[in-house]
């Protein structure tokens, strides 16, 4: 029964996610409304868990009026990127829009593990696929000059695999590179990727996180 709870929330926030970037996008009023059902329905098949029961009066409401929030508190963004290894050296590709280059990934969806995710967007930007080992750390956007939009969290995975990356929409020309050797890099990219290269050499501990920033102390 708990796994069955949980599948049915999950695709209820899955179709939730799809709702709400419908309802962003929607071109128009017909658009809106399909999107508009989608919302609902999602919010009723909540009501189905234990975990939101929508039985009570205005329970589906509620929680329609969640999703519309689309978080009920402010949170950094979660995102996920792949690296694959070869000699000490990391897979980057040149980005499409920029002809800067950078590790691929991008934000988690909805549903996914950071480990999913991360394997998703190497295989969407990169047609790689292969399979996550192992966590190398985790980066604050507001640490690292990461020039996100909102503050997010980035999970950086090394990925192993064999696959020959070929161009997509995303990325025109793709090569592995070491510290010594660093391409024009994207700026979300140009301090982490140093870091990376030496988790992924062993001359640093992994997995790297970021540390508490000392307080000053408070005195009398």
């Amino acid at each position: 029964m708990v796994e069955r709870e949980q599948a049915l929330f999950h695709l209820a926030d899955e179709l939730r996610g799809i709702a709400l970037l419908g309802l962003a996008y929607a071109q128009n009023s017909h658009d809106r409304d399909r999107y508009e059902r989608v919302l609902a329905a999602a919010a009723r098949l909540v009501g189905v868990t234990e975990r939101h029961p929508t039985d009570e009066p205005g329970g589906a409401e509620r929680v329609l009026a969640t999703f519309r929030e689309n978080l009920a508190h402010v949170s950094p963004v979660a995102g996920a990127e792949a690296v694959v290894v070869r000699g000490g050296r990391i897979l980057l590709h040149r980005r499409a829009d920029s002809g800067l280059w950078a590790m691929c990934g991008g934000l988690a969806e909805i549903g996914e593990t950071l480990a999913e995710a991360a394997a998703r967007e190497l295989w969407e930007e990169a047609r790689v696929q292969g399979r996550v080992t192992r966590l190398l750390g985790v980066f604050d956007s507001l640490r690292w000059d990461m020039r996100t939009r909102a503050h997010m969290y980035a999970a950086v995975f090394e990925v192993e695999s064999t696959d020959e990356p070929q161009p997509t929409p995303e990325a025109t020309a793709f090569g592995f590179f070491g510290p010594s050797d660093l391409p024009p890099l994207s700026p979300s990219h140009q301090r982490r990727v140093q870091v990376i290269l030496q988790l992924v050499r062993g001359e640093r501990p992994v997995p790297f996180v970021d540390l508490p920033t000392p307080r000053p102390e408070h005195r009398e």
